[in-house]
């Protein structure tokens, strides 16, 4: 069976900070970046893991500025059928 993976890209310039996708991950792989201050003066959205992400996309519908863009693979395992 293919397993979901996915990679999550935020525009940390143009992220106003608020949280939402923090709260609805259900992988919890989100964080607000408390080392950083984006140039419109808040602190953006991160991942804490790329790798564990399922590509869900939560993340990219809750973002009320679309900063939020999430691409899905997956691992499809090719049997010979020799």
């Amino acid at each position: 069976m293919a397993k979901a993976k996915g990679c999550t890209h935020i525009e940390t310039d143009r992220c106003k900070g608020c949280g939402l996708c923090v709260v609805v991950c259900p992988l919890e792989l989100l964080t607000l970046d408390e080392k950083t201050i984006n140039i419109k003066g808040y602190l953006p959205a991160i991942s804490k893991d790329k790798t564990q992400c399922k590509g869900c996309g939560f993340c990219a519908m809750m973002c009320p500025d679309s900063v939020i863009t999430v691409m899905r693979t997956s691992n499809i395992k090719r049997v010979s059928h020799a």
